[in-house]
Parts: C-alpha cells; structure tokens; sequence
C-alpha cells in the first residue's frame, strides 16, 4: 500500500503540478480526474522545451536527431506501458479521434457483410464511431445492454449477443460515469470463441490511470489512450493497433509505409511527455518491487495504485475514520450502487432536493473541485435509463488521500443539513 510507506505520499504529490492549489480560486481538492488528471511536473518542463525548438524531425542536424530520439524512446514507452510487443503505436490529435480510426481502419478491413457490436456502456466517441462505420459499410449495428443497477456490462451479456458473422466489436474497460471495470480479457475471448476474425478495439481511456495495461494479455486489435486523462497533457491521444488491423486500410501518404497511422510531423514533445509518465510509474514501481525489469516496475506500480484507490472508493463509499460514507448519508443516489470491488476511480451521485450544478458549485465554494455530467450527448447513455437528468462525479487518482476524502464528507454532511 502506498500509505503503509512513510513520506512516500508526500513524494508522490511533490511530482505533480497544482497538486492541492488552484491558481485560479486558491486552495482545494482536486476530485475532478475523470475530466483531466493533474499533471507531472516534468510533463509541464518537458512541454516547454519542445514547445521551443523550432527545428523538425528528420534533418542531418544533432538538434533534429535529438527530436527523432525522443520520438523513438516515446514509442518504446508506448509499447512498454501498453505490454504491446507487435502491432503500431501512434499518436493522434486525442484519444476521441483515435479510436475514431481504429474503429474506421477496423470497419473497412474486415470482411464483406456480417455485423458490428457494441456496448450501451460506451463513451459516445466509441458509440458514434462504430455507428458511423456501421452505417458506411452497410451493416447492421448490435447493441449490448448494460445494467443499470451495477453500472456495468457483463461477461453473460456480450455472450448473449455473440454470433459468428462479427466483424467489428467495440469494448469499454471502464465507464468515465459509473467508474465500472468491465471484464476486457474475458469478453474478447468469448468473442474470438464465436467470431474468430472480428477485430475487436478497446477505449482504455479511463482505466489508464487506474491499472496495469496488457493489450498483449487481452486478445484484442485496437486500444486507445487519452494521456491527459493519465497525468500527461492534451493535444494528443495515443493508439495501439495489431499487426492485422495496422495493415488494413487508412489514409496514407502515397508511398508511406502501408501500417502508418500517422500522417505528417507530429508533436515531439507528445512522444516526450509520454516517457515522462512511463517514467513515473516506474519510479513508483521501484517502491513496490525490486525487479530490473521495467515492465515489472509498470505492473507494480500499477498494482499499488489500484490498491490505494480501491482504499479510497471505500472511505468515500462507506466511511472513513468517524465520518460516515455516502452509502450511508440520507437523500444520497449513487450511480451503480454501493459496490468497491471492480470501480475504478469514480462515483456518481445525485443528493434529493438538491439542484446537481447548485451542489457541485456548494462543494466548490468548500474546496472540492467535483463535475456534472447531464444526460446529453456524454453521458445519456447511463443517465436517461435512471430517469436522471444529471448527477455529480466524484473522481480521484492515487495521489488523493484518506484526508481529502474526509473533507468532502464533511462538506456533503453540511449540504445534507441544509436540505
């Protein structure tokens, strides 16, 4: 556990930017994580510097070699955080727009006819890219049902819906409103039983942060990232796609290598900042294990953060210390129920008689920093089943404390009160 080592929560929060401070309103906690985490502070300096270089990738210069170095240690440390020896590792302009392509690069690749299959947990870039190319290439879209109460979809659901003329399946490891882990390796492989060919492409966006990542462990073809949602930055999305997928259709430079995904210069400092997060979770890991392997060290650190947080889903869930839990306060909704097991960073919420975006601005004028999410375009998909117009999202990573979790009880306890 990481608070079972002395100062190593301290050391943990001094790598990070505006860990507990805003420079905009002051002191506060930051429980806003599923929209952005907070970021390393050596993603903030390695930002800077790249931002400066005028020079280009490619050109027989030491500053130009320098540039393509960082591009080649960024995409060993794609393939190293990811567990993906084979296959492509690109950027794209987000991890939206990523699995825009792979979901498209997919759709076009497979064979003629058959069916695409979804899931209703989906984040809408997933959902809105596999109906798109559903409806381009003709065919059908299945849709798998997540259940309400549990704030997830099942093994046995996906099973239900399985059928061998499959070409494109879609899963959600984790949904950015419920905080639910969806069991990825069991599902592919029930897939691949069924439907052997069909290309199956994961959103990782929200597990990320949250766990270890083995696309090699998973069965599957595609895999995308959003680094801002995993203390890098924005401007940029990560992608794996298997050696299948990378060689089936995409817009290409005439020429080009046939499994590029990426079109013209990119950013340097994306592939930069990204080995500063795969740093991170190496140093960390180093607390956790003596291994030499890097890989181990990215698993342990993966592993501590995922107990850590497991720590924090209960305090906020049920209690820490004499402050009694969400479960247990009156007037309180929680998304998905009360379970710890399988939620991954986030609980959602909506407290009787309260206006959702009058609470989270009374949690705000407190010092916790939460968010809405409505029954839009976002996050309808798991809102408008319930009948609720919205709710909040308490979100946090593993350099949030016991501490901060006690401090937003308290500020729940006072809306309580005022109810």
């Amino acid at each position: 556990m990481i608070t079972d080592q002395p100062g190593l929560m301290d050391a943990i929060r001094d790598r990070f930017a505006h860990v507990d401070t805003c420079p905009f309103t002051g002191p506060r906690i930051f429980f806003e994580n599923a929209g952005g985490a907070l970021h390393l502070k050596s993603v903030v300096e390695t930002s800077t510097l790249y931002a400066s270089l005028p020079d280009n990738q490619g050109r027989p210069n030491d500053a130009s070699r320098a540039l393509n170095a960082a591009i080649d240690k960024g995409k060993a440390d794609m393939r190293l955080f990811l567990n993906a020896p084979t296959g492509q590792v690109f950027v794209g302009e987000s991890g939206s727009e990523v699995l825009f392509r792979l979901v498209r690069t997919a759709a076009l690749a497979a064979a003629d006819g058959g069916v695409m299959l979804r899931s209703s947990l989906e984040h809408p870039a997933m959902g809105s890219s596999m109906q798109r190319w559903s409806e381009v290439t003709g065919r059908e879209l299945l849709e798998v049902q997540h259940d309400d109460a549990t704030g997830t979809v099942s093994l046995e659901a996906y099973k239900a819906m399985l059928r061998p003329d499959i070409r494109v399946a879609s899963i959600i490891h984790t949904s950015p409103v419920t905080g639910m882990a969806v069991d990825v390796p069991a599902i592919a492989a029930a897939i691949r039983e069924v439907a052997p060919d069909a290309l199956i492409i994961v959103d990782g966006i929200q597990h990320a942060s949250h766990g270890p990542v083995d696309v090699a462990g998973y069965g599957v073809d595609g895999y995308a990232l959003s680094p801002y949602k995993m203390f890098s930055r924005h401007g940029y999305g990560v992608g794996w796609a298997s050696d299948r997928l990378s060689n089936g259709p995409k817009e290409q430079i005439i020429g080009g290598a046939i499994t590029n995904f990426e079109l013209g210069t990119r950013d340097t400092g994306a592939y930069a900042t990204f080995s500063d997060v795969v740093d991170y979770f190496d140093w960390l890991g180093t607390r956790f294990t003596d291994s030499t392997d890097r890989r181990d060290r990215l698993e342990a650190a993966g592993r501590a953060i995922a107990s850590h947080e497991h720590q924090l889903v209960n305090a906020v869930l049920h209690g820490t210390g004499n402050a009694r839990g969400l479960a247990e306060m009156p007037g309180v909704t929680l998304i998905a129920g009360d379970a710890v097991d399988g939620r991954e960073g986030v609980v959602s919420i909506r407290l009787k008689d309260w206006d959702t975006l009058k609470l989270v601005e009374f949690l705000g004028d407190r010092g916790v920093r939460v968010h809405i999410r409505k029954a839009d375009h976002f996050s309808g998909n798991v809102l408008r089943p319930l009948g609720f117009p919205d709710c909040v999202r308490i979100s946090f990573c593993h350099y949030n404390t016991e501490g901060e979790i006690a401090r937003l009880l308290a500020a729940m306890e006072e809306a309580i009160a005022e109810t």
